[in-house]
């Protein structure tokens, strides 16, 4: 794929690139633009020859870090490397046609990686912890509330302790969710515009075909078993990511279940809307995610295929 060669659409894009990273730094449109940032850098990849991306790309970091510098130092170099990389991984699987099922799980996978790598080097090389520093400005709420005279009766450490819990427990989630919405923004968009250009890249795959690989249940299982064997205090990262690994899972195995309805609606020639129906109690109810786990661990499509 090559549809952009070197001429001024592939500088554009690169302008484009360089202009939604500086971006980040304003207030507001940043939640926005922080959604499509990648999309220049897939676009470029997937259309340019690699030798045209690395200059390009090159060009971008430079620039960014040589405006940004004054105020943020080195900073906004790391911060478009962070997200060159899975844009660099999405390209490379568009120029492969793999599957968008593929591409979305991957990139997740990825920037969650790099979130999670982020956060270890932070502890190692600046001894600096999120879990403790989340801790400290949640306790210190309640404390300026007391100076103040306006903490609410009943209030104690206990519920303090709790509410510090709560938050930490809800780290990893959030962390998925902001590697799953920013690669399926990412896709949608960047999928797009290089089919505009004239090239092809694979859509979603149908519902009904929906199969999850089947290392999942093990992982799940022993998920299932590692969280019972771990302590409910405990603070450590991975602990907290532990706890929020098994409902995750849940969540993927009912949306695998929702597949094999839809997969069943397909063959028996229901009306679509029936597995649009059931999949409502599939996500409200996480001990149902169980058929999705049933389903990709056996062949049980093969009892329901016409005959």
């Amino acid at each position: 794929m090559n549809g952009l060669k070197t001429g001024l659409k592939s500088v554009l894009w690169s302008g484009a690139a360089l202009l939604l990273l500086l971006s980040l730094m304003v207030p507001l449109i940043n939640f926005v633009t922080l959604l499509l940032v990648m999309v220049p850098f897939v676009v470029l990849y997937t259309l340019l020859p690699r030798k045209s991306f690395l200059w390009h790309s090159i060009a971008v970091i430079a620039a960014v870090t040589a405006i940004t510098y004054p105020l943020m130092g080195f900073s906004y170099g790391y911060i478009a490397v962070f997200f060159l990389i899975p844009a660099v991984a999405m390209g490379n699987l568009y120029r492969q046609q793999a599957p968008a099922s593929k591409i979305i799980r991957s990139i997740t996978v990825i920037i969650l990686m790099e979130l999670m790598l982020m956060l270890l080097l932070f502890q190692l090389v600046f001894d600096l912890s999120l879990i403790k520093e989340l801790s400290a400005m949640i306790r210190s709420f309640p404390e300026s509330m007391a100076e103040a005279g306006v903490l609410p009766n009943g209030w104690n450490d206990s519920v303090t302790d709790q509410l510090v819990q709560m938050f930490i427990n809800v780290i990893p989630v959030t962390f998925i969710i902001i590697a799953f919405v920013l690669t399926v923004c990412t896709q949608f968009a960047a999928r797009w515009i290089v089919n505009q250009s004239g090239e092809s890249v694979p859509a979603f795959t149908k519902a009904k075909d929906w199969r999850l690989p089947r290392g999942l249940v093990l992982l799940y299982f022993i998920a299932y078993v590692a969280e019972m064997m771990t302590s409910v205090t405990s603070q450590s990262f991975m602990a907290v990511a532990l706890f929020n690994l098994v409902p995750l899972l849940q969540y993927v195995f009912a949306i695998q279940a929702i597949g094999f309805f839809f997969f069943i609606a397909h063959e028996r020639g229901w009306n679509k809307v029936v597995p649009v129906l059931i999949a409502i109690p599939l996500l409200l109810f996480s001990p149902l995610s169980l058929i999705g786990v049933l389903d990709t661990a056996f062949p049980i499509r093969n009892a329901f295929k016409k005959k």
